[in-house]
């Protein structure tokens, strides 16, 4: 993963891919700052889980600027960042079906028995980790709270 996006930084300099160059040099600087997190040297580079995890991360800090941005009636400041996740969701695998996703919660459901409100997290949390990842979070929150109403 991380020689990937390494390869595709001249690609959008030649492009003059600004967005693309900003967002795949941010990427590459997150992965550095989180190698140093898990006290690693600098130059070490993730595992592409890890890579995936940090991805996701960013993800959902674009995901979250874009609603605030849009709270705030800064359309401009949402574009650019809804340009930047599009760019990050290139690295992500492909995400699970909701009918899918559906099916796992009903299995999960029958397995933990009866689910009240106390049970909630922990139906989520056994569906996200029967996922790997594949789902996103909050799609699993709604299923589940749709399911269980």
């Amino acid at each position: 993963m991380h020689e990937k996006i390494q390869n595709q930084i001249p690609e959008a300099m030649r492009a003059k891919d600004q967005v693309r160059l900003t967002t795949l040099r941010g990427i590459l600087a997150t992965f550095t700052n989180e190698a140093v997190a898990l006290k690693r040297t600098p130059k070490d580079k993730l595992s592409d889980t890890e890579a995936i995890v940090v991805i996701r991360r960013l993800v959902k800090q674009r995901k979250d600027s874009v609603e605030q941005f849009k709270k705030g009636n800064r359309e401009d400041l949402a574009k650019n960042e809804e340009a930047e996740l599009k760019v990050l969701e290139e690295f992500l695998p492909a995400q699970m079906s909701e009918e899918k996703i559906r099916d796992i919660v009903m299995q999960k459901k029958e397995e933990i028995g009866e689910i009240d409100k106390t049970k909630i997290g922990q139906l989520i949390g056994a569906v996200i980790k029967e996922t790997r990842g594949e789902a996103d979070g909050a799609l699993v929150k709604k299923i589940v709270e749709e399911i269980l109403n």
